[in-house]
C-alpha cells in the first residue's frame, strides 16, 4: 500500500502539475499516512522509510535507462503477493539467538542459520519465496579469510553445448537446469491456464503456486551450481582468464537466448568477480572478438559457422572449438599483463 501510494504520488504528481516528488519529501508525509492509516504504526519506522528508498532507486534506475537509450520500463505498482519482501537497517534493535532472531515490531522468529554471522549487521532483509521465508543478512567485517596463494593459471571459454571449456582441456558440463524441468513446467501452466478458462479459483491457486515451486527449484539449481563452480576455481587457479562477455547485449541478437538465459553467463560474471576479489585472485577479463575464429597455433583467422564444432586451420591444427577458443582466450590475457608462461 505504502509503495503504490509513493509511486501514484510521483507519477500523479508529474502528470497533472509536472511536480517532481524527491525521497525526502516523501518520507517526510510518513507521520501523516500514520494517522490517516493506522496499521503503518504496526510497522517500524525504518521499514517504512525503506519503502521509500525503493521507489526512489526504481525512479533513479528508471532515468539511468532513459540515458543509455534502453527500454526504460516504468516503476509498476505491486499487489499485495508481488511486494515479498522488507528490510530493516542494522542500526536498529536487531538480537540474533542460536536459532532465532528477534525483530522490532514482530517479535522473536525461529529461523535456521546456514553459517554462523560474523562482523557488525548493516541490514537484515525478510524475504517471502512461495510458502516459504529467507533471511538476507548482511554484515561488514574486515578480517576476510583470504585462500592459499596459488600460482597456477587458467581460462575460460564459456559455452552452451558445454557450460565451460578451460584452457587445461577439461570440460565443466552444463547440467542445463531449466531444459531438464521443462515439461513439468509446461505441464503445470497448461492445468493453469485449464483452471484460469473454467474460473476456478482454488485451481488457480494451486497450480500457480506449483509453477512457481518448479522455477524457485530451477534458481536454486543454478545459483548452487553456480557457486560450487566458482568456488573449485578460485581455490584452485591464482589467475583466471575470461572472455568480458554482456549477456544482455548478446540476448538482443542471438538465437538461443533461451540456452544463453539457462546457463547464466552474466549471473556467472558476477559470482567469480566479487569471489575472486574477496580471495585476492587476479582476474583477467579479454575481449571475445574472434576468440572462435582465430588459430591457437599459428593466428590464422579461419572462419567458422556456429554448428562447426571442430576448428581446423591451413596449418594442420584441428581442435576442439571451444578448447582452440580458451587457447585464444589464455594468450589475450598473459599478453595483456606481460605474464610469463602459464603454468597448468
Amino acid at each position: 500500500m505504502l509503495h503504490n501510494n509513493f509511486l501514484d504520488q510521483r507519477k500523479t504528481g508529474w502528470e497533472k502539475n509536472k511536480k517532481s516528488f524527491g525521497l525526502y519529501e516523501q518520507l517526510n508525509q510518513l507521520p501523516k499516512l500514520k494517522r490517516t492509516y493506522p496499521k503503518l504504526k504496526t510497522v517500524h519506522s525504518q521499514v517504512l522509510q525503506n519503502v521509500g528508498v525503493k521507489v526512489d532507486l526504481a525512479y533513479q534506475a528508471f532515468f539511468h535507462r532513459i540515458k543509455k537509450h534502453e527500454i526504460p520500463g516504468y516503476p509498476r505498482f505491486k499487489s499485495f503477493g508481488r511486494y515479498d519482501s522488507f528490510c530493516y537497517p542494522g542500526c536498529i534493535d536487531i538480537s540474533l539467538g542460536n536459532d532465532s532472531i528477534r525483530l522490532p515490531k514482530i517479535g522473536k522468529v525461529n529461523c535456521i542459520f546456514h553459517r554462523k554471522i560474523k562482523g557488525n549487521l548493516k541490514t537484515v532483509t525478510v524475504k517471502r519465496s512461495h510458502d516459504k521465508w529467507y533471511l538476507f543478512i548482511v554484515t561488514d567485517f574486515s578480517n576476510i579469510k583470504k585462500v592459499a596463494k596459488n600460482s597456477k593459471t587458467i581460462a575460460i571459454d564459456v559455452g552452451i553445448k558445454t557450460f565451460a571449456t578451460l584452457s587445461n582441456g577439461k570440460n565443466i558440463e552444463n547440467p542445463r537446469f531449466f531444459e531438464t524441468k521443462q515439461k513439468s513446467l509446461a505441464k503445470s501452466q497448461r492445468k493453469f491456464q485449464k483452471f484460469r478458462d473454467n474460473k476456478n479459483k482454488l485451481g488457480i491457486k494451486k497450480s500457480y503456486r506449483a509453477i512457481g515451486k518448479i522455477h524457485e527449484k530451477i534458481t536454486n539449481s543454478r545459483q548452487n551450481f553456480l557457486y560450487q563452480t566458482v568456488n573449485k576455481l578460485i581455490s584452485s587457479y591464482g589467475t583466471i582468464i575470461i572472455e568480458d562477455i554482456n549477456a544482455n547485449e548478446m540476448l538482443k541478437k542471438h538465437w538461443c537466448n533461451k540456452q544463453i538465459l539457462d546457463a547464466a553467463w552474466g549471473n556467472f560474471m558476477k559470482i567469480l568477480t566479487y569471489k575472486a576479489e574477496c580471495a585476492g585472485r587476479k582476474l583477467i577479463k579479454v575481449n571475445p572478438a574472434y576468440t572462435s575464429q582465430t588459430c591457437s597455433k599459428c593466428g590464422t583467422r579461419v572462419l567458422h559457422e556456429l554448428k562447426d564444432r571442430v576448428f581446423n586451420c591451413s596449418c594442420g591444427h584441428s581442435q576442439d572449438r571451444d578448447a582452440n577458443a580458451a587457447q585464444n582466450i589464455l594468450t589475450l590475457g598473459l599478453q595483456s599483463f606481460g605474464l610469463a608462461k602459464a603454468k597448468l
